[in-house]
């Protein structure tokens, strides 16, 4: 039975965080929602939780896996952080932009671009995002909310329950949140390669 929990949009609960962090740590999927649209995660450490992510969203078989990361600190333990990038990334975030860059050693090898050797990284600037970090203690395996078939990407807390049911536990409900996905942008061939245009503009 998926859990909707009402989190105030600026402060959010503790109390609340800490339920769905929970239920990260214990395996399952949470939506929460994040400074471009609702989002899927899991834990960054469980290979079934991510299974259960991936048969949800229908991914492909060669999907970019994306980590959402509190800062800078953290996102530079998972990727290897070029000089000029790291400007870049200083001014971008946190932000509506997902940064394509080479996954460190602490990347989960199954969560790896098998061709690229990249990793996906993106720090939300949305407070219970952060805070849902902040409770977690660590990255998170993160995916936009769009089910298969869908045009756009699920915008209400009890939308999500009603369409997920019993795949996810957790809904943290902020209220309305966006459609468009983040920016994505790739650092790995030397230049500022935008993939996918969405919600940010990079400056």
């Amino acid at each position: 039975m998926t859990q909707r929990l009402d989190v105030h949009p600026t402060h959010p609960q503790a109390r609340l965080l800490k339920v769905a962090a929970q239920a990260l740590h214990q395996g399952e999927l949470i939506a929460y929602p994040s400074d471009t649209t609702y989002a899927l995660a899991c834990h960054v450490g469980d290979k079934a939780a991510m299974e259960k992510l991936i048969q949800l969203r229908q991914l492909e078989k060669n999907h970019q896996f994306t980590l959402a990361c509190r800062d800078l600190s953290e996102l530079s333990t998972y990727a290897r952080v070029e000089n000029a990038d790291y400007r870049l990334l200083k001014r971008n975030t946190p932000g509506p932009f997902t940064f394509i860059l080479p996954a460190s050693k602490e990347v989960p090898k199954r969560l790896v671009h098998p061709k690229k050797r990249t990793i996906g990284l993106h720090i939300p600037d949305h407070p219970v995002a952060q805070g849902l970090l902040e409770a977690l203690e660590e990255p998170m395996l993160t995916s936009t909310l769009r089910l298969p078939g869908d045009a756009t990407c699920l915008q209400e807390g009890d939308e999500i329950v009603a369409r997920l049911k019993s795949q996810i536990a957790v809904v943290l409900d902020s209220g309305a949140c966006g459609i468009e996905p983040s920016t994505v942008v790739d650092l790995t061939q030397g230049e500022v390669e935008v993939v996918r245009q969405g919600v940010g503009e990079l400056v």
